[in-house]
């Protein structure tokens, strides 16, 4: 891969342990010679240790850099994820959450890490994301996703009744708290705890799973990455609550449609020769142990 001159620094500035490691990543890239950019949220906070830095003030800022590198827990880099969108610019997640489990990184290995990508020794882990339409009122609102859509109601605890097509077919009416439609990348977050699979990031594929199911034949389905997903609301007069990837919420009337696909671009991520999915999930989740070890 490539050596990179410049990289970006994305962060959770509400987190102090993103303040402590943001001066040593500074010194390292100075040391290493390559130019360190921040974006404007972190220079106009006040404990910037170096607000001269040169900023990133827009998506197409992020464009022109050789990779992103993004501190903090999976919300942070869910973010930087959407912001990104069909930029090729690559992500380096350092790990600074609780179960974070989109970093690559953990604080003890950063500077090892780092080392390898500035010396180009490194690969990159295309990742698909999803992507809604939500067909409200004449009017199409869009949003993408790297984890996943859930789908709700909105000012109530009560059923969610959503009729599904994929490709035009019936596949049924699902009653349940919520429904949650995931990508491979998502599986292990929320729908996972809903009782969905693990989908391993390189099968092309689209998770639908419900929560808290009404009947017993509502069951989590997959699907492959290039089908239609449609959902209507119909039964119910009360708005709809949509989340995209925890972070983006929008309402609408039962009336409304929403479509799901997979996006037309992919996000890459930057990964290494010797990391192995299946032991990021034996150690982050204690995939395959027996309850007593």
């Amino acid at each position: 891969m490539i050596q990179p001159k410049t990289f970006g620094i994305w962060g959770n500035t509400d987190k102090t342990s993103f303040w402590e490691t943001l001066p040593d990543i500074l010194s390292w890239a100075d040391e290493n010679y390559l130019v360190a950019h921040l974006t404007t949220r972190i220079i106009q906070d006040e404990k910037c240790p170096d607000s001269n830095r040169p900023s990133i003030q827009s998506k197409e800022d992020m464009s022109s850099l050789d990779f992103m590198l993004v501190l903090g827990g999976d919300g942070t880099f869910l973010s930087l994820a959407r912001a990104i969108e069909n930029l090729k610019t690559p992500i380096l997640g350092i790990h600074l959450g609780g179960l974070g489990f989109l970093a690559k990184v953990t604080k003890e290995d950063l500077f090892t890490r780092l080392k390898q990508v500035a010396s180009g020794d490194y690969i990159l882990e295309k990742r698909m994301l999803a992507h809604a339409t939500i067909h409200k009122n004449g009017e199409k609102i869009n949003h993408v996703g790297l984890n996943d859509f859930v789908l709700s109601n909105g000012e109530s605890h009560r059923m969610l009744n959503a009729t599904i097509h994929v490709n035009n077919q019936l596949v049924g009416n699902y009653k349940a708290d919520g429904l949650i439609i995931a990508t491979p990348t998502g599986s292990t977050a929320y729908s996972l705890s809903a009782g969905g699979p693990i989908v391993t990031p390189t099968v092309d594929s689209l998770i639908l799973t419900p929560v808290s199911a009404h009947t017993l034949t509502s069951r989590p389905l997959v699907v492959p990455a290039n089908s239609k997903i449609m959902l209507s609301f119909q039964g119910t007069d009360e708005l709809i609550l949509f989340i995209a990837d925890g972070q983006i919420h929008e309402t609408f009337d039962p009336s409304s449609q929403v479509e799901i696909t997979k996006s037309d671009f992919k996000i890459n991520l930057i990964d290494f020769e010797d990391c192995d999915y299946f032991q990021t999930l034996r150690t982050k989740m204690g995939w395959g142990r027996r309850g007593d070890s």
